[in-house]
């Protein structure tokens, strides 16, 4: 997928991935923005608790950190959204920056999927496809589970290019 190509690491995009990518991006951006809600669990997992036993403490480094965490995340999935091809696919140039940035964005969006598909770390990602499949193949799990795998292999894709550099 991503390849290394001078300063720039480099992924051409069919319709589907675009697709794809733009909306994983923008439900990260609504997430963020519009349905922003601590009880979520979600929300509990893109801004954990840095004091899980200090409640008053913890509620005091959210208060001066949270905003521009919050503020963060949006940037990083609008840097996904803005050098994405049009709905026909394309080429991705992205510098370290961009790279950066989408990488942090990739890691948001995986955290929020694994939460809603209740993804532990001891889950065998292709066992759990395989049984969604057996299930039933055309079920929205199976669909979300196979974007779930796919942003992991665009994240390690785009890792592995930018480690190239170094």
């Amino acid at each position: 997928m991503f390849r290394r190509n001078g300063t720039h690491c480099v992924a051409t995009f069919a319709a589907d991935e675009v697709r794809v990518l733009r909306k994983v991006a923008s439900e990260v951006v609504g997430l963020l923005s519009e349905g922003f809600d601590h009880e979520d669990p979600v929300v509990e997992r893109l801004f954990p608790d840095i004091y899980p036993e200090d409640p008053h403490n913890s509620a005091e480094f959210r208060r001066y950190t949270e905003g521009d965490l919050k503020t963060s995340k949006i940037d990083q999935a609008g840097a996904i959204l803005a050098v994405l091809p049009g709905d026909g696919g394309g080429e991705v140039r992205l510098d370290g920056e961009e790279a950066e940035a989408w990488l942090r964005a990739l890691n948001d969006a995986r955290l929020a999927m694994g939460v809603r598909l209740e993804i532990k770390a001891d889950t065998d990602l292709g066992e759990e496809l395989d049984d969604a499949v057996l299930r039933d193949p055309t079920s929205s799990r199976v669909f979300q589970l196979s974007v779930y795998a796919y942003l992991g292999y665009l994240q390690e894709s785009l890792l592995n290019a930018l480690v190239q550099a170094r």
